[in-house]
């Protein structure tokens, strides 16, 4: 015993008791769990950043999609839209001119488009003059594209909207010419313009208001659009969804624009509209002079039939132009009596006698 406690007193540290034995062995075992889970920790977190590897295809297609294939969405410009029983598309390239005519469509027909480009001539170019004129049918179809001479020296030829130029004079025809061109197509035909009475005026023609379809008119008359003058640019950006003018005009795709906006509208602007009816001819055959004579008699008995029946020898219900005075009381009935003649009366005065 002495030489335990001295050998313990000599190193300086105490036994260690059980409990702290098997505290230490506890704690040993501790830090070993811990790094076992950072490390799962730090695996999991890896798997996490990891970009996620594509999935494997299946061995087996789904049957639907062989009988349903993706069909592709065609241009928006190609879309077979329609308004009131015309594709908006088909019109849109008619504008443009990218529509092949058959033979049939090439006819003048029932309808034909009319614009006009005018060039200033007089002081400052302020009046308008004809320059050149273009007709297109029902389908778009060139019918009629002039240049007209100008009888006047042309101040402005308005390039930046008509598109004319000095050049254009060249070959173009005189204006009595194409007057007689337009009137000949023109006639028996309804005539489809945008303010059209202006080309009309530079033309120095008419043509009847039965047979004649303003877009300009209709389109305020009916609504179409909020102004009631609207531009024809306008009118085919709202309707078309197209853009024209935007530089130099050209006569043939602002007429081609007008019959586009008219079919559009076609059914609705025609309910009411009456054509005007032909006029029937009398066949006009020769009498004779007995044959005429007997004509004035009978015109001569109906007019005193007339007089008798009507006071002043009008028809009735239509005035003849005389005054018919109608007096009421005793003197209608029996008749006045005749007035006295005055003159008879002083001849035959008791101072003498005369004989006349």
């Amino acid at each position: 015993m002495a030489k335990k406690s001295g050998e313990s007193s000599k190193s300086g540290q105490l036994p260690a008791s059980a409990n702290w034995l098997a505290l230490q062995k506890t704690l040993s075992k501790k830090p070993a769990r811990n790094s076992d889970s950072n490390a799962e920790r730090s695996r999991k977190r890896r798997k996490l950043e990891h970009e996620p590897s594509p999935s494997p295809e299946p061995a087996k297609k789904s049957y639907a999609s062989h009988l349903i294939p993706k069909a592709k969405e065609p241009p928006a410009d190609d879309k077979q839209d329609t308004r009131n029983g015309e594709s908006l598309s088909t019109l849109r390239r008619m504008v443009r001119g990218e529509i092949t005519f058959t033979e049939q469509q090439t006819l003048p027909g029932k309808y034909l488009a009319l614009d006009c480009e005018m060039v200033g001539v007089g002081i400052d170019g302020a009046e308008s003059s004809l320059a050149r004129i273009s007709l297109v049918n029902f389908y778009g179809a060139i019918q009629l594209d002039e240049f007209v001479r100008q009888r006047e020296r042309v101040v402005d030829y308005r390039t930046q909207f008509s598109g004319i130029r000095e050049s254009d004079m060249i070959n173009a025809k005189p204006f009595d010419e194409i007057q007689k061109k337009v009137a000949e197509l023109l006639k028996d035909r309804i005539l489809v313009g945008h303010a059209v009475f202006n080309d009309l005026r530079v033309l120095l023609l008419s043509h009847p208001r039965p047979m004649t379809r303003d877009t300009q008119y209709y389109a305020g008359k009916h609504k179409v659009s909020r102004s009631k003058y609207v531009a024809l640019r306008n009118l085919v950006k709202q309707e078309l969804d197209l853009t024209i003018q935007a530089g130099e005009h050209s006569s043939v795709t602002d007429a081609r624009a007008t019959m586009a906006v008219y079919r559009i509208h076609r059914k609705e602007w025609e309910k009411g509209n009456k054509q005007l009816p032909q006029a029937k001819k009398r066949k006009r055959t020769e009498k004779t002079d007995g044959e005429e004579r007997e004509e004035a008699e009978d015109e001569d008995a109906t007019n005193v039939e007339g007089a008798s029946q009507f006071p002043g020898g009008g028809r009735k219900g239509v005035s003849s132009g005389l005054t018919t005075i109608v007096r009421h009381g005793a003197g209608a009935a029996t008749g006045e009596k005749e007035k006295k003649k005055w003159w008879k009366e002083v001849l035959s005065s008791s101072k003498g006698s005369m004989r006349l």
